[in-house]
């Protein structure tokens, strides 16, 4: 679906933020170095940063980070990012828009980690944290977060396709395993706070260290689940027990976690999406899945 993704340009915010919030008109507008997918960002001056939908699909997210960001913020471990202006269309782009303050900090990559186990626990106790958070009137597991917290059962058929079409590049058997696992079990207790993508782009470290969350695209209300997949795509097998330990649910959690993953890797594989660096190779990834699913006697 990359077909309907706009290319936004720094004279487009420029022409955005002059019109709207002329206060900061003055200040360089600049694209990060490692731009996202759902969004475009730039750089506002030193200390602000301009985030715009990519396709309609995504602008959904914008009211709901304003409504929730701010009420979240206070009672987590870590910094996330809280809006300090909404924007709304024009100058030719279609969709609200957002300016927050930037949060200091480095994409997370192995080489910027200084002891995995711990960043591993520091994650874990940052999930934990926003899981605990009251629900009430938060937004449900939807179209509006692309099924983060949902049920998988809405990418089996897609989940199946991409099974057949690598169907000679990755172990099949195993792989149909490890999806019927992740099927047979669901959510029994009371819906949490998802953040529903966290992914190395979305996880800054300073000084070794987890520093501050990012992206809440993905925040709805339902299953913990996806906010597992972390484990698979970027720790090693040491940092991924220090997680699952500290995280402590149960195995048919960690199994629907594994479908998560799974889903994930099989897509990016099969399309030939090209991540971050910081990420563990799609093919790796499948494989890993598969052997933990094996180990594990599921």
């Amino acid at each position: 679906m990359a077909g309907d993704r706009i290319d936004i340009t720094a004279e487009t915010v420029r022409a955005l933020v002059a019109t709207q919030f002329p206060q900061w008109a003055d200040l360089p507008i600049e694209r990060v170095a490692l731009n996202g997918w759902d969004n475009s960002t730039f750089h506002l001056g030193a200390r602000m940063k301009v985030r715009l939908p990519t396709a309609a699909r995504y602008a959904l997210a914008v009211e709901k980070e304003n409504t929730w960001l701010p009420r979240l913020a206070p009672q987590l471990p870590l910094p996330i990012p809280v809006p300090v202006a909404i924007g709304v269309p024009g100058q030719g782009y279609a969709w609200p828009w957002a300016v927050y303050d930037w949060l200091d900090g480095e994409t997370v990559s192995s080489e910027r980690v200084r002891d995995p186990k711990q960043f591993a626990e520091a994650l874990a106790g940052f999930l934990q944290t926003l899981w605990t958070i009251d629900t009430s009137g938060g937004p449900p597991a939807g179209e509006q977060n692309f099924h983060r917290g949902g049920s998988l059962k809405i990418y089996d058929a897609e989940a199946r396709a991409s099974m057949a079409a690598l169907a000679q590049h990755i172990d099949g058997p195993g792989a149909l395993a490890v999806w019927d696992a992740a099927l047979a079990g669901s959510w029994s207790k009371p819906a949490v706070w998802v953040h529903g993508d966290i992914a190395v782009g979305n996880l800054l470290v300073r000084d070794g260290a987890l520093s501050a969350v990012i992206d809440f695209g993905g925040l709805g209300v339902g299953d913990p689940a996806c906010d597992l997949v972390i484990g698979w795509v970027f720790m090693d097998e040491a940092a991924r027990a220090a997680f699952r330990a500290r995280i402590g649910l149960d195995a048919a959690t960690w199994a629907r976690a594994r479908g998560w993953a799974l889903w994930k890797a099989m897509l990016v594989m099969e399309r030939g999406i090209v991540l971050n660096g910081a990420e563990r190779p799609a093919a790796e990834a499948i494989r890993t899945v598969i052997a933990e699913h094996r180990r594990e006697g599921l």
